[in-house]
């Protein structure tokens, strides 16, 4: 008698021990779900925030190499000057 009284108990000890494991395992799920849902936003907002500056970079490389030609004609120009007022001096 005193063997199946510790039986029951312990089966109900062991299915209550199920129960709030599962329970718990359910809230660990749901709290990774919402971190890989920030996770994915975060991702795309980067990939935004990427194009957005490639495009920025695009329209402003072609003016990076107009002003290098910009500087390479005043370069010209300075040493020409130069060495023409070596020639008078």
């Amino acid at each position: 008698m005193m063997v199946t009284y510790a039986e029951f108990w312990m089966t109900i000890v062991g299915t209550l021990c199920w129960g709030v494991c599962f329970l718990w395992m359910g809230r660990i799920s749901s709290e990774q779900t919402r971190l890989m849902d920030q996770i994915k936003e975060q991702g795309r907002r980067i990939e935004k925030l990427s194009r957005i500056e490639h495009d920025l970079i695009k329209q402003v490389h072609p003016t990076v190499g107009e002003i290098r030609e910009g500087m390479d004609e005043m370069i010209a120009a300075v040493k020409e000057n130069t060495a023409v007022q070596r020639e008078d001096g």
